[in-house]
């Protein structure tokens, strides 16, 4: 018989990959998957035992002993510890890191002395109460429609699979996934009496409208919500009842792919190619991968649905890994929209609208249907010169410039000759950073200052000059800030109150707008100059989710791409709807180019006070790992697997006053890859630099 635990192994949220070791009470209840508060420092803290020992290298003197378990906290699963686990192996992060921020922190804070009654008992009955009425079981048939013949043969396939698979639904836009979605989910939650799903969307945005479609479709069944911009009270009440079994449907965003569901049959990621599943800060995740993991250690199945999938999922599905799913034709039997290309060079334009566009957007008012504007740029204008000297509004801590904001409502153009100063502000969108526009040039004290070029505020101010009568409404980040506007505006468009709708990406996807038939996109063309090579691949995404915004409801409806390329190879597979050949020819140059997916990478990032800080420290990791100077060192076949670039800026070179650089590490072999990771990251840990580094497994920006 073994001898009894002793110690706790305590994850923390800290930047740091070990775990800390404490002592136990003699007959401690403690065990792996709790909840405890610790003493750290002169100060305590919420931790989560991950695992127990009977032993340490801890010094005795040093070894403090563990408090008690943070009241009315659940457990945490045995197969949730192996998935966080198996996150921070991967993603070469800290358990504690992963773990913890997944949690709402009302949930893991130490309870005060003044603490009135415990918060994971006001949040159990915060969601109780929260729960709408439950509606005669008969009327639980809105929202049920007639399934097309192909959304009939995707669900026969996906409904044939008996444990484990990733499905790929690839329709195109209109061609009702989200239906194939539901059908899917709702004979799985029949079967059994707790049974509970996930469905991932990709932003916040997008969760309004799917909430009530769900709640439509399931009225019997509650659902819990998960977003960052919900209130602390609303989180920690949703990701309880998730985690408890309570909420048998889970709708969030990324974060939620990491909330323990105990009765878990089915998984969905829908809009799966979007970049916003991939974590910004802390544990450089991707929810969709990590949502994968999870549906395989389960035992699960899981459905990534996409109109235009990812090229690693796209290369997966035609190797056969996954299970690939079409939908080729719209649900309500419309046609795809007509999408023209219109030559930009020698065009007449006015307020950034072709004579074409213009008469196109005419004609759609006049028949009382809809139009969007599409610009994937908020604010006036991109940048504020003096043409005088040249002087431009570059921000002071970034390595980029100020874009000029309009504050309050838009006036019509023609009363604003200049930018007035008091109606105008510079704000950095990196830093955040934000000033008055100067009233005269910094540098030559010229008054005659001007915007260049334009954003959505600006071509929403030119709609209203040349559509006076038209009701305008707009959406982009700007106006998504204020609690509510958001929603408002959408409910307003589809009420059938706004004639012209104006915005950024925010509008592209997820929206089922009735009376929309025209689509006009602005300026096509600025993300063909990206530096990055998935910058082809991600304007494709966007102007074919923006583009199957029109005509959803309608025979007839069009798309206006505005370009001073219209051969381009993206423009031109958007003119025949075909991401096959699209998809086709990006992994054919990826291929010969040696990039993802043929390759697997690593980028390893640094801040610091000068840029040949940042270089110094890459420069001495990339000798560190070439040297194989590690403990265990790295075999020599690792390392001949590898491809270690050297250090360069990186894009922003500069943000908030700080220098930035990286290393890119790259490798046929994904188990060499990740076999030298993690010593050398352990001796780059071990080294405590005064610099601020990061390591991102699989980037999407490089």
């Amino acid at each position: 018989m073994s001898a009894p635990a002793t110690i706790a192994r305590v994850a923390l949220d800290l930047p740091l990959p070990e775990l800390f070791d404490y002592a136990l009470h003699a007959d401690s209840p403690i065990c792996p998957g709790d909840w405890v508060i610790v003493p750290w420092g002169r100060s305590r803290r919420v931790g989560l035992v991950a695992a127990l020992a009977d032993s340490t290298t801890v010094p005795s003197d040093r070894l403090r002993l563990l408090e008690e378990r943070l009241p009315g906290m659940p457990r945490m699963p045995a197969d949730w510890l192996e998935l966080i686990g198996f996150g921070s192996r991967y993603y070469h992060a800290g358990f504690g890191e992963l773990a913890l921020p997944a949690v709402p922190k009302l949930l893991r804070t130490v309870p005060g002395a003044r603490s009135r009654g415990s918060p994971v008992l006001r949040a159990r009955e915060r969601f109780e109460a929260s729960l709408p009425k439950p509606p005669e079981a008969s009327e639980h048939t809105e929202g049920m429609r007639v399934l097309t013949p192909g959304q009939t043969e995707a669900l026969r396939q996906i409904q044939s699979c008996d444990g484990h698979a990733v499905f790929l639904l690839h329709g195109i836009t209109g061609s009702g996934k989200t239906e194939v979605y539901f059908r899917w989910l709702e004979g799985l939650l029949a079967r059994e009496q707790a049974a509970q799903a996930l469905v991932l969307v990709p932003e916040i945005a997008l969760t309004p409208q799917f909430a009530q479609r769900i709640r439509e479709r399931f009225p019997m069944l509650p659902l819990a919500i998960l977003h960052s911009d919900m209130p602390d009270a609303e989180r920690a009440a949703h990701w309880l009842a998730a985690a408890e079994g309570r909420a048998r449907i889970v709708l969030g965003t990324r974060l939620a792919v990491l909330v323990p569901l105990p009765a878990l049959v089915a998984v969905v990621v829908d809009e799966e190619h979007d970049a916003s599943f991939k974590q910004q800060e802390g544990a450089r995740y991707s929810a969709r991968d990590l949502a994968i993991a999870l549906a395989a250690r389960r035992g699960l199945p899981i459905v990534l649905g996409s109109a235009t999938p990812s090229l690693e999922s796209w290369h997966a599905a035609r190797r056969g890994r996954y299970r690939l799913v079409s939908l080729r034709e719209r649900a309500s039997g419309a046609s795809l929209p007509l999408v023209q290309r219109m030559a930009l060079r020698g065009a007449r334009v006015q307020h950034g609208l072709t004579d074409p566009a213009i008469a196109a957007i005419n004609e759609t008012v006049a028949r009382g249907e809809q139009a969007l504007i599409f610009l994937n740029r908020r604010g006036y204008a991109p940048v504020l010169n003096c043409g005088a000297c040249g002087w431009l509004s570059r921000c002071d801590q970034c390595d980029a410039y100020r874009v000029m904001h309009r504050v309050g409502a838009a006036a019509p153009v023609a009363a604003i000759p200049a930018p007035a100063p008091q109606r105008y502000r510079l704000v950095c969108h990196h830093c955040g950073a934000d000033q008055p526009v100067p009233r005269s040039c910094p540098e030559c004290g010229n008054v005659d200052l001007a915007g260049l070029g334009r954003g959505t505020q600006r071509l929403e101010e030119g709609l209203q000059s040349l559509f006076p009568s038209a009701r305008i409404g707009r959406l982009d980040r700007d106006v998504a800030r204020r609690r509510g506007a958001a929603q408002q505006m959408l409910d307003a468009a589809h009420a059938g109150e706004v004639d012209l709708l104006v915005g950024t990406q925010m509008l592209a996807k997820g929206h089922d707008f009735r009376r929309l038939t025209l689509v006009v996109v602005v300026d096509a063309d600025a993300a063909l100059f990206a530096a990055d090579f998935r910058a082809p691949e991600r304007l494709f995404a966007t102007l074919m989710q923006v583009a199957g915004r029109a005509g959803r409801h309608h025979a007839a409806s069009r798309v206006l791409i505005q370009t001073r390329f219209p051969e381009h190879p993206v423009f031109v597979a958007l003119a025949a709807h075909d991401f096959d050949r699209f998809a086709a020819d990006q992994l054919t140059e990826r291929e010969q180019a040696s990039l993802p997916p043929f390759v697997h990478q690593a980028l390893l990032t640094v801040q610091a006070r000068s840029a040949d800080d940042t270089i110094a420290f890459l420069a001495d990791a990339r000798d560190r790992l070439l040297s194989a100077d590690t403990e265990p060192p790295i075999p020599d076949a690792v390392l001949a697997a590898l491809t270690v670039c050297d250090p360069v800026p990186m894009p922003l070179a500069q943000m908030r006053g700080l220098a930035r650089a990286q290393m890119l590490i790259e490798s046929a072999s994904r188990p060499a890859l990740h076999a030298a990771l993690g010593p050398w990251l352990a001796a780059l840990h071990a080294q405590r630099h005064a610099t601020r580094w990061q390591l991102v497994v699989d980037p999407l920006e490089i």
